[in-house]
C-alpha cells in the first residue's frame, strides 16, 4: 500500500492507496510542528484506526508547501515504516508542461492537483479551484500544459485578517449563511466570507474560461478543505477532495522508482 501526504500551511491531508483504490483518508493540523517520532506514531495510529495495518504500507509519498515539515516526516517514514518516501519536487517526472516563467515557483500542491486532474480527465481542459489556506485557481490544457493560476486569500485567512486588523470584529464559524444579508455582526461577517469567496471564484472561472478555453469549455474541479461549503453552488462539475492524493500517487507511478527500503532507523 502507498501512504500519501499532502502537507499544506493549515493541514496535513493523508490517504492510503491499495493500488488505485483509496482505502482511507485523514487530516492533521500542520500549524503545530512535530518530531519524526510524533509523526511516525501518529501515522501508524491513524492507519490502525482506519482499518489499515501499518505493516501493509510499502511505499510513501509527500508533497509539501511547508519545507520545514519535510525533514521530520521523512525520518518518521524511515523509522516507523522502514522506507524512504517519494518527494514531489522539481526534477521529478510529472507529465506536465509548466508554462510558468519560472517553473520552480509552482507549489507542489498545485502540481499534485494538476497531475490528478490530468489522470482523472485525460484529453480535457481542466480548471482546478483549491479551497485551502489560499483559494487558488489553476488552468491545465488537454495537452497537459499547466498554463498558470490565480492565488487569493482563503476564506479562513480572510476571517483571520478581519479579526486581527479590527478592534471589534470577532472570529466566527465559517458556514454557508441562510441569507446573503446578515442581521448581526457575526452573520454579516459569515455572509461576506462566504458570498465574497463565491463571487470571486465564479468570476474567475468565467474569466479564465472566456480567455483560454472559449472554444472548448473545461472541466471545473473543486478540492480543498473548505470546498465542500460550495458544492451546492453549481461552481464545479465535480468536487474531489482527494485530488492531490490522486496526483501524488500518479507521480509515484510516473517516477518509475520503487520505494527504497531502510534497514536501520534514522531518528531525528
Amino acid at each position: 500500500m502507498l501512504l500519501c501526504l499532502d502537507v499544506g500551511n493549515t493541514q496535513i491531508f493523508g490517504g492510503v492507496f491499495d493500488r488505485a483504490e483509496l482505502k482511507a483518508t485523514f487530516r492533521r493540523t500542520s500549524h503545530i510542528r512535530a518530531s519524526s517520532d510524533e509523526y511516525g506514531t501518529f501515522l501508524r495510529t491513524v492507519l490502525r484506526e482506519n482499518g489499515v495495518a501499518p505493516e501493509q504500507v510499502d511505499g510513501g509519498a509527500i508533497c509539501s508547501v511547508v519545507p520545514d515539515v519535510v525533514h521530520s516526516l521523512r525520518n518518521g517514514f524511515r523509522k516507523y515504516f522502514r522506507l524512504d518516501p517519494f518527494l514531489l519536487q522539481p526534477g521529478v517526472k510529472t507529465g506536465l508542461k509548466i508554462r510558468y516563467r519560472n517553473p520552480l515557483e509552482v507549489g507542489a500542491d498545485k502540481i499534485a492537483n494538476a497531475i490528478g486532474a490530468v489522470e482523472r480527465y485525460p484529453g480535457r481542459n481542466v480548471l482546478i479551484v483549491d479551497f485551502g489556506t489560499a483559494t487558488t485557481l489553476c488552468a491545465v490544457t488537454k495537452d497537459k500544459e499547466y498554463l498558470g493560476g490565480v492565488i487569493t486569500p482563503g476564506i479562513h485567512t480572510s476571517m483571520a485578517a478581519l479579526e486581527s486588523n479590527t478592534a471589534r470584529l470577532p472570529v466566527v464559524e465559517i458556514v454557508r449563511p441562510a441569507e446573503i444579508l446578515g442581521r448581526s455582526t457575526v452573520e454579516s461577517i459569515q455572509s461576506g466570507l462566504y458570498y465574497g469567496t463565491l463571487a470571486a471564484v465564479r468570476s474567475l472561472l468565467a474569466a479564465v474560461t472566456a480567455r483560454h478555453f472559449a472554444q472548448e469549455p473545461p472541466v471545473r474541479l473543486g478540492t480543498g478543505g473548505f470546498g465542500r461549503l460550495f458544492e451546492g453552488e453549481d461552481l464545479f462539475d465535480a468536487f474531489l477532495p482527494e485530488l492531490p492524493l490522486i496526483g501524488l500517487r500518479h507521480a509515484v507511478e510516473l517516477s518509475a522508482t520503487p520505494p527504497k527500503s531502510v534497514a536501520d532507523s534514522h531518528p531525528e
